[in-house]
């Protein structure tokens, strides 16, 4: 069966309390391709045991026939040595804060500051950035990832499109992929709505709050963005990030939004699989 160009991946954050061969088997029963891992206190591989803790990550996904695709980490010359002993350096993907106090111009000089100082050492590691947009206080939207990735070669710094977050700041998918286009690495698929907060009465000022729904739901066009993908000849990772709001199904909340992915982004069955859910999932997660 030949392989699909573009690899589906899914981020791993929801299941902190599986092993990692529990979480391999988890992944591969439900269809993914592959996996984007969290380095963070708390999960399988910690930042303190970075290095072995993602050469045993990588060994375990590999026997279950999956890659470790992205790492979701700190942007630290530890982390990215970590990354760069393992077999097949993942993407780290990373966000754009802008911190209380600081401008917004001020926050790009100070992450433009810290990918120049970075590049010897992604040169020397094999290990690239990848610049993912987030509405709130960071950089929210494709034109701001932009600015940051593209002086650089994509070989060491990308840019990561986040389609709910692009839906949130009101950016089509066309126009936010033919923005990043030329340093693309990685496409977050996660889909929310803008619901109103409980106000403090009448005549205040109305509060809106995201509420992360199912890929079908939400602001954010899933079909629009794979045709635009498919049509543009990409070669990479969907990543669905398995952001939701209700958390009652999540192992079939992520089921089906895989199962819309396959069916836009795999028309052809022959191009990918995907595996029928376990009963039992759910339970497992």
């Amino acid at each position: 069966m030949p392989e699909s160009p573009i690899q589906l991946s899914v981020f791993t954050k929801p299941w902190p309390g599986l092993s990692l061969p529990e979480l391999a088997r988890f992944v591969r029963d439900l269809g993914f391709d592959g996996i984007e891992l969290p380095v963070r206190p708390g999960f399988q591989v910690a930042p303190d045991n970075a290095a072995d803790g993602l050469a045993e990550a990588e060994a375990v996904f590999d026997d279950h026939g999956l890659r470790i695709f992205s790492v979701a980490a700190e942007t630290t010359p530890a982390a990215i040595r970590a990354l760069g002993r393992m077999k097949r350096p993942p993407l780290l993907r990373v966000m754009a804060d802008v911190r209380p106090g600081e401008t917004y111009t001020a926050a790009e000089e100070r992450h433009l500051a810290q990918f120049r100082s970075l590049l010897p050492l992604l040169e020397e590691t094999g290990v690239c950035i990848g610049v993912q947009n987030h509405d709130g206080p960071f950089v929210a939207n494709a034109c701001g990832i932009r600015r940051l990735v593209e002086e650089f070669d994509r070989r060491h710094i990308g840019s990561v499109w986040d389609i709910g977050h692009c839906a949130l700041a009101g950016e089509l998918p066309e126009h936010a992929a033919d923005i990043l286009w030329p340093s693309l690495k990685m496409v977050n698929w996660k889909n929310a709505v803008h619901v109103v907060e409980e106000s403090d009465g009448p005549g205040e000022e109305v509060r809106w709050t995201r509420h992360w729904c199912a890929g079908r739901e939400g602001l954010a066009n899933w079909r629009r963005a794979g045709e635009t993908l498919l049509t543009r000849d990409f070669e990479g990772i969907v990543c669905l990030t398995a952001e939701y709001t209700r958390k009652d199904d999540l192992a079939g909340s992520v089921a089906r939004d895989l199962e819309l992915a396959v069916s836009i982004l795999r028309p052809n069955p022959a191009e990918g699989r995907i595996a029928t859910r376990p009963a039992n999932a759910q339970g497992r997660c």
